[in-house]
C-alpha cells in the first residue's frame, strides 16, 4: 500500500499503516514560506502528508538565504511558493501542492484556507498571525504556532475551544521591525511545529496544548509555560469544542 519511503516512521508504536493513511488524507496550509515554513514543508513532504498549500506573497531576497533553506541563490526574485515547490516536488512527488502567491487579508483568508484541515503559522509578522488565529478559531481548525527572535524560539498548538488562542497570549501585536535571526533557530522551532502536525494526524504522543514552549539557544535550554484561556478573549471566549 505504501512505498518503502515511509517504512521507518510506520514502525513507530501507534503509527503503522493507519497513521500513514491519515497523513495521506491530510491537508495542511503553511502560511509563510520563510525560515519556519521552509523546514516545516520539507519534513511534512518527506513524511507523506497528502496535500500542502504553500502561502506567501513575497519573493526571494538575498537576505533570506541564511535561514530559508528551500530558497537558493538562483531563486532570488522568484515567488517563494514557486521556489519551494520546485524542490519539494523532487523530494516527494506523491505530495500534492497548491501555491498561493498572495498576502492573506480579511477579504481572502476564508477562501484561501477553506480547504485545509490545519494551519501552520510560519509567519514573521503579528497582524497576519492574529488574522489566521481569528480564522482558525471561528472555523475550529487547529493552528500550529511558531515564532523566533535571534537565538530564541517559541511554539504552541492551538485547538479552538480547548486551548488558549494567540489573542489570549498576546493582547497586542509587538511593534514591527527587522529582527535578528540565525538559521538554526527557525529550523529547530519548525521541527517542533512539524512534529506537532504529525502527532495530531497520527494520534500519537501528547501535543503542546495550553503549553508555550520557549527555547533559548544562547543557554541551550527549553522550558514550557502553562497557558490558560482568557475568559474575556474577544476571539475565542465564546467558542466551545
Amino acid at each position: 500500500m505504501f512505498s518503502a519511503r515511509y517504512d521507518r516512521q510506520m514502525r513507530i508504536d501507534g503509527w503503522g499503516v493507519e497513521g500513514q493513511m491519515k497523513l495521506r488524507n491530510a491537508s495542511v496550509g503553511i502560511v509563510g514560506m520563510g525560515g519556519l515554513g521552509c523546514p516545516v514543508a520539507i519534513y511534512l513532504t518527506a513524511a507523506g502528508v497528502g496535500r500542502l498549500k504553500l502561502i506567501d506573497s513575497d519573493v526571494v531576497e538575498e537576505s533570506n538565504l541564511n535561514r530559508q533553506v528551500l530558497h537558493w541563490t538562483d531563486d532570488i526574485g522568484r515567488p517563494k511558493p514557486q521556489s519551494a515547490f520546485e524542490k519539494l516536488s523532487k523530494l516527494n512527488p506523491e505530495v500534492e501542492m497548491n501555491l498561493v502567491c498572495e498576502r492573506l487579508t480579511e477579504e481572502n483568508v476564508d477562501e484561501v484556507l477553506n480547504d485545509v484541515d490545519v494551519i501552520v503559522d510560519a509567519l514573521d509578522n503579528f497582524p497576519t498571525r492574529l488574522l489566521i488565529n481569528s480564522y482558525a478559531v471561528r472555523s475550529k481548525k487547529p493552528l500550529f504556532h511558531g515564532a523566533i527572535w535571534g537565538l530564541e524560539g517559541y511554539a504552541t498548538t492551538i485547538i479552538p475551544g480547548l486551548t488558549a488562542c494567540l489573542r489570549c497570549i498576546f493582547e497586542e501585536a509587538p511593534p514591527p521591525g527587522v529582527f535578528p535571526v540565525v538559521g538554526t533557530t527557525p529550523g529547530l522551532i519548525a521541527m517542533v511545529q512539524a512534529m506537532e502536525v504529525l502527532k495530531y494526524f497520527t494520534g500519537i504522543g501528547e501535543l503542546l496544548l495550553n503549553r508555550y514552549l520557549v527555547y533559548d539557544g544562547m543557554k541551550m535550554t527549553f522550558m514550557t509555560i502553562k497557558l490558560r484561556r482568557n475568559p474575556n478573549c474577544p476571539v475565542c471566549a465564546s467558542v466551545k469544542q
